[in-house]
């Protein structure tokens, strides 16, 4: 009877030297999120002339009722974003300590 030899999985080695390779990354990471802010901030000030009249125009009333307007429009996006995210990070941890436990239990 032949016997099947399962292959060894090979683990990374860890050790100060990969935290240090990592933070080059991470820097690169956030000077990249900074530009994109940073390039996008134009955007930001074209904002309608005609809404912007007509809001500033408005009595006090109004203009809380248009900034509560915009909350309440900008609730339900961030709400199924931080729902998205949220459930991504969930199923991310799950496969990985699914992963885990099966490395464990495969017999080198």
């Amino acid at each position: 009877m032949k016997r099947l030899v399962q292959p060894k999985v090979l683990q990374p080695v860890k050790n100060d030297n990969d935290v240090e390779s990592a933070r080059p990354l991470r820097h690169s990471v956030v000077l990249l999120v900074a530009l994109l802010l940073l390039w996008a901030a134009p955007a930001f000030a074209q904002g309608c002339a005609m809404c912007y009249s007509s809001a500033s125009a408005a009595s006090k009333d109004g203009q809380r009722a248009i900034s509560k307007a915009v909350a309440v429009l900008v609730a339900p996006p961030l709400g199924v974003l931080t729902l998205g995210v949220g459930l991504a990070f969930r199923y991310g941890r799950k496969r990985d300590q699914e992963q885990n436990r099966d490395d464990d239990s495969i017999p080198l």
